[in-house]
């Protein structure tokens, strides 16, 4: 890992206070989805940040191109930290974002992404987006892994570009996997609800 994505995780550690608690769980290098409510800009990096070393060196975060790609300084953080950036506007039959994930992880990588797709509003989630099911489905050998991410929002508001010292809190959950003949609506709704649950532990 370089020397900027290490400094990166420090930072992003001591700006949010981030604790992280692994509930039937536990920090594996195998190959991964991390699926995440999503309240800030800060999600990707926080989430990233708080993996052990060994972890994030194989775990790259989903983000928004638009966002990541803004200006220079965006750029190097999220090419420091190996993301794969995703065009939400212009978006390819040939190069879905699906296709895009799965050529990116290969049978190295683990992903970070947020099934809601945009940032929610307060403490409610939104509905999950189809990719996280078409993922699984593509790759059902993958471990598909909950985690609730509680108070970034409070870290940085919305439409704030300096982040406000507070705690937040990281809940990783028990993995779980596309079952057998599963349709997409009760598959996306059981992984809405696995990480709505990690929020009362």
């Amino acid at each position: 890992m370089n020397l900027t994505a290490a400094l990166l995780s420090l930072v992003a550690k001591l700006m949010s206070g981030c604790s992280v608690r692994w509930v039937d769980c536990q920090p594996e290098t195998c190959q991964r989805i991390y699926f995440a409510n999503h309240t800030s800009h800060l999600d990707a990096l926080v989430l990233w940040a708080s993996l052990p070393r060994n972890v994030r060196q194989l775990t790259r975060p989903v983000a928004a191109r638009d966002y990541w790609e803004k200006n220079a300084f965006r750029r190097y953080v999220a090419s420091s930290l190996n993301a794969l950036l995703i065009d939400r506007e212009n978006i390819k039959v040939h190069r879905s974002p699906v296709e895009l994930m799965l050529a990116a992880i290969g049978d190295t990588y683990s992903l970070i992404v947020f099934p809601e797709g945009s940032r929610g509003v307060g403490d409610e989630m939104g509905e999950f987006k189809s990719g996280l099911y078409y993922l699984s489905k593509r790759r059902p050998d993958l471990e598909l892994v909950p985690v609730y991410i509680d108070n970034l929002n409070r870290v940085l508001p919305r439409g704030e570009f300096l982040p406000v010292p507070l705690l937040s809190s990281i809940t990783i959950g028990p993995p779980m996997w596309l079952e057998a003949g599963e349709g997409k609506a009760d598959f996306l709704k059981r992984a809405r609800d696995a990480v709505r649950q990690l929020k009362e532990i």
